[in-house]
């Protein structure tokens, strides 16, 4: 029997590549998709060298053509994704008055356009199969918006509806969409280390009873 396959968009250090390594401990294979050569490799070597069956392909998220084509080489090489993870993010300083307008749209397509982009690759096959899941990574901003980070927070309101949204319409046919709203700074040896957070999206994943986790401190 062949190990089911997740897909990391937006892979690299930190949650990312925790959640690669949870899912792959599970027994998952992994494809990595991200706009840089180098922490690809490094991520897919490391995943490698944990005995955890990994693929890498470079695409950036906000170009329709360029993820549609890194999902069919993942599917020539690992065969039909079982679960997705959308973790890309567009991370501007900026106040609502100061911010630019193009930015705001250019940070959009990473935090949100890229999602909805992302999820378009899987839904057909996990509706036909009845089956599946889509992981999205949230942000504590969703909820308490930062004024210094007008962009970001606009971004985590946008994917948070999106998955409500979601998970809404693909429950009845099987599918499971949820996300991990991180409330806080990941660092490794905190509260908010990356380890912690990747076995939140374990649960989801499993349990598949709840679109979303809050993970912050009370």
């Amino acid at each position: 029997m062949s190990k089911p396959l997740l897909v990391v968009v937006g892979a690299g250090a930190g949650v990312s590549a925790s959640v690669a390594k949870k899912f792959g401990s599970e027994g998952f294979k992994i494809a990595l998709i991200a706009r840089r050569t180098a922490s690809l490799a490094a991520l897919a070597e490391e995943l490698t060298g944990q005995g955890i069956e990994a693929f890498a392909v470079e695409a950036d998220a906000t170009v329709p053509a360029a993820v549609e084509e890194a999902f069919a080489r993942i599917r020539a090489s690992f065969g039909e994704p079982s679960a997705l993870l959308y973790n890309a993010a567009a991370i501007t300083r900026s106040t609502v008055s100061s911010l630019d307008e193009q930015q705001l749209i250019d940070d959009f397509k990473v935090n949100v356009v890229g999602a909805l982009t992302s999820v378009k690759q899987v839904v057909p096959s996990f509706v036909e199969r009845k089956q599946g899941t889509i992981l999205v990574t949230g942000g504590g901003l969703a909820i308490s918006p930062n004024p210094a980070y007008a962009s970001l927070s606009i971004g985590k309101a946008g994917v948070r509806s999106l998955v409500y949204s979601l998970a809404e319409e693909l429950a009845p046919q099987g599918v499971y969409v949820g996300t991990v709203t991180i409330g806080g700074y990941v660092s490794k040896g905190t509260f908010y280390d990356p380890d912690r957070i990747a076995e939140s999206y374990w649960q989801l994943h499993v349990k598949r009873d709840q679109a979303e986790i809050i993970f912050a401190e009370n």
